[in-house]
C-alpha cells in the first residue's frame, strides 16, 4: 500500500475515527459507571448514618432506663445515663460499620466548650472538618460532605479513587449534652468494581477499534474495487476494447454508477461500430469506381491506340466513374456538414416558394423522363428556419422521388399548416419501398435495391443527410410506401424556430 494512496489515507482516517469514537464511548461508559459507584457510596454513607442515628437513639433510651432502674434521680440519673451510653458506643458502632465504615463521636458538654473527640472506631474515623460538624450541630440536620472536585475519569488510567464520604449527624445526649457523630464510609468495594472493570473495558475498546477500522477498510475496499474496475475499463476503452463490463448487482449508488458507465461504454461501442461500418462502406463505394477506372486505363494502354471505338468507350467509362466518385465525395461532405451544423439560421421564409424552386430544379434535371411535377399552392406559407438547409433536404427527397419514378410518372409536393407546425409531403408514383426495408432507409449506405441504386447512381447517403438536416431544424420525418404504388415522405417543421443555432449530435 502506497503511503499517500486513497486506501492508505482512508486507513489513517479510520484509525483516527475509531480511536475518537471508541475512546469517547469507552470514557463515557466508564464515567457513567464511576458516577453510579459514587452514588452508591453516597447511599451507603447515608444508610450507615441512619443506622448510627437510630443506634444512638436506642442506646440513649436504654441508658436512661437503666439509670432510672437503679433509683437515681435528677442530675445523677442523667450523668449515669451518659456514662452508660459512652460505654456502649464502641460495641454499637463496631457492629454497624462493618469493614468499610468508621465512626467518631464528638461531644460538647457546654456552650462555651468546643466539640471534643471522645471516641472513634479507628484511625479512618478521624476527619478534620470542624466547620462541617458545627454547621450540622447548628442546623440540627445531618450534613454530608462528599469529595469535592474529584475527577471520576482518573480511574480509567490509574487506580480508582472515589474519596472519603462523611456524614455529620447531630445528637442529643443525656445530661443536656450535645454531640456529633461522624459517619465515614470508605468506598473500597465500589473502587474494586471500577478497578476490575477497567481491564475488560480496555480490551473491548481495543477490539472495537480494530473491528471499526477493519469494517471501514472492507467498505472502502469495495468502493476502491469499483475504482479499479473503472481504471481497467478506461484502459480497455483506450486500447479499443469495448467489451468490458462493470458489475451492476444491487440497488445502491455504486451499482447505479456502474450501470451509467456500462451504458456509456455501450454507446461508445455502437459509435465505434458505426464508424467502422461507415469507413468500410465508404471504402467499398470508392473501390468500385476506382477499380473501373483502373480497368479501363489498362484497356486504353493495351488497345486504345489501335481501336478508336475501344478508346472512346474507355474514356466515356472513365468519365462516368469519375463523376460517380465526385458525387460520392459531395454526398460525404454533405453528411459531414449535416452532422455538425455550426449555424442553423432562423429567418422567415415561404415554404411554398422554396418547394416550387426545388421542383423547378428537378424538372430541369429529369426533363428526359417526362415526369409530371405538381407543386404547392401559390399562396405563401410562412415559417421560421433556415431556408437553404430545408431546400437541401427537400431537394434530396424530390431527387429520390424522380430517380425511382418511371417515365411519365408524377412527383408532387404538398404543404399544409397543422397547429403550430408546417407539414410538407413529397409523394411519387414510383416503385415503392418494401415494408421490411422501411425501418432502415435512414441508415447510411442502406439501399433497398442495390441493382436499381446502381442504375440511378445512389449511394444510400441522401436520406440520412435529409433526416439530419430536418432533425437539426427541430422537425420530424417519416415515410409511407407500398411496392409498385409509390412513396410519401412527410416532414413536420416548427413554424416559429426562435433558437438561432443548434448543433446536431
Amino acid at each position: 500500500m502506497r503511503p499517500l494512496s486513497i486506501r492508505a489515507r482512508v486507513l489513517y482516517l479510520a484509525i483516527v475515527f475509531a480511536l475518537l469514537m471508541v475512546g469517547s464511548v469507552t470514557l463515557a461508559t466508564y464515567f457513567f459507571i464511576a458516577d453510579g459507584m459514587a452514588e452508591s457510596a453516597q447511599s451507603t454513607t447515608w444508610r450507615l448514618a441512619r443506622l448510627a442515628s437510630e443506634g444512638i437513639a436506642k442506646a440513649t433510651t436504654s441508658a436512661k432506663l437503666t439509670a432510672a432502674s437503679e433509683g437515681l434521680v435528677g442530675q445523677e440519673r442523667e450523668q449515669e445515663a451518659l456514662r452508660l451510653l459512652m460505654r456502649s458506643v464502641p460495641d454499637l458502632f463496631t457492629v454497624a460499620g462493618g469493614e468499610d465504615g468508621a465512626f467518631a463521636l464528638y461531644v460538647k458538654e457546654s456552650s462555651a466548650q468546643p466539640l471534643q473527640l471522645v471516641w472513634f472506631s479507628d484511625d479512618r474515623g478521624i476527619v478534620n472538618d470542624p466547620n462541617g460538624r458545627m454547621r450540622a450541630l447548628a442546623n440540627r440536620q445531618p450534613l454530608q460532605t462528599s469529595p469535592a472536585d474529584r475527577d471520576l475519569l482518573t480511574g480509567m488510567f490509574t487506580r480508582a479513587d472515589l474519596g472519603v464520604h462523611v456524614v455529620h449527624v447531630p445528637l442529643d445526649l443525656p445530661d443536656n449534652t450535645v454531640g456529633v457523630m461522624d459517619v465515614i464510609y470508605l468506598p473500597t468495594r465500589e473502587e474494586g468494581i471500577l478497578d476490575s472493570a477497567r481491564r475488560p473495558m480496555s480490551i473491548v475498546s481495543v477490539f472495537a477499534a480494530i473491528i471499526a477500522i477493519a469494517m471501514m477498510q472492507f467498505i472502502m475496499g469495495r468502493v476502491l474495487l469499483l475504482v479499479d474496475n473503472l481504471r481497467t475499463a478506461a484502459e480497455s476503452v483506450d486500447a479499443g476494447q469495448l467489451d468490458v463490463r462493470l458489475p451492476e448487482d444491487g440497488e445502491h449508488e455504486v451499482a447505479e454508477l456502474a450501470r451509467s458507465l456500462n451504458g456509456l461504454i455501450d454507446r461508445l461501442s455502437r459509435r465505434a461500430e458505426a464508424q467502422t461500418r461507415f469507413v468500410a462502406d465508404v471504402s467499398h463505394e470508392l473501390s468500385t469506381p476506382v477499380a473501373g477506372i483502373r480497368g479501363y486505363v489498362n484497356i486504353l494502354r493495351a488497345w486504345g491506340a489501335e481501336d478508336p471505338e475501344v478508346r472512346e468507350e474507355a474514356i466515356a467509362a472513365i468519365d462516368r466513374e469519375s463523376r460517380r466518385m465526385a458525387r460520392l465525395c459531395s454526398d460525404l461532405l454533405s453528411m459531414i456538414r449535416s452532422e455538425g451544423v455550426p449555424d442553423f439560421r432562423s429567418v422567415r421564409y415561404d415554404i411554398n416558394a422554396a418547394s416550387r424552386e426545388v421542383l423547378a430544379g428537378a424538372a430541369t434535371r429529369y426533363i428526359g423522363k417526362e415526369l409530371e411535377f405538381v407543386g404547392p399552392d401559390e399562396d405563401p406559407l410562412w415559417l421560421y428556419g433556415d431556408p437553404d438547409r430545408i431546400e437541401e433536404a427537400l431537394g434530396i427527397l424530390v431527387d429520390n422521388a424522380c430517380k425511382y419514378t418511371g417515365a411519365g410518372g408524377r412527383v408532387q409536393v404538398k404543404t399544409r399548416r397543422h397547429r403550430d407546425r408546417i407539414v410538407v409531403e413529397v409523394t411519387d408514383t414510383g416503385v415503392g419501398i418494401p415494408e421490411a426495408d422501411l425501418p432502415s432507409i435512414f441508415e447510411r449506405f442502406y439501399r433497398s435495391d442495390a441493382s436499381r441504386s446502381k442504375e440511378t447512381g445512389g449511394f444510400g447517403l441522401g436520406l440520412p443527410i435529409a433526416k439530419r438536416i430536418i432533425d437539426a431544424g427541430g422537425g420530424m420525418i417519416w415515410v409511407r410506401s407500398k411496392v409498385a404504388s409509390g412513396t410519401t415522405f412527410t416532414v413536420s417543421l416548427p413554424r416559429n424556430r426562435v433558437k438561432e443555432s443548434k448543433e446536431v449530435t
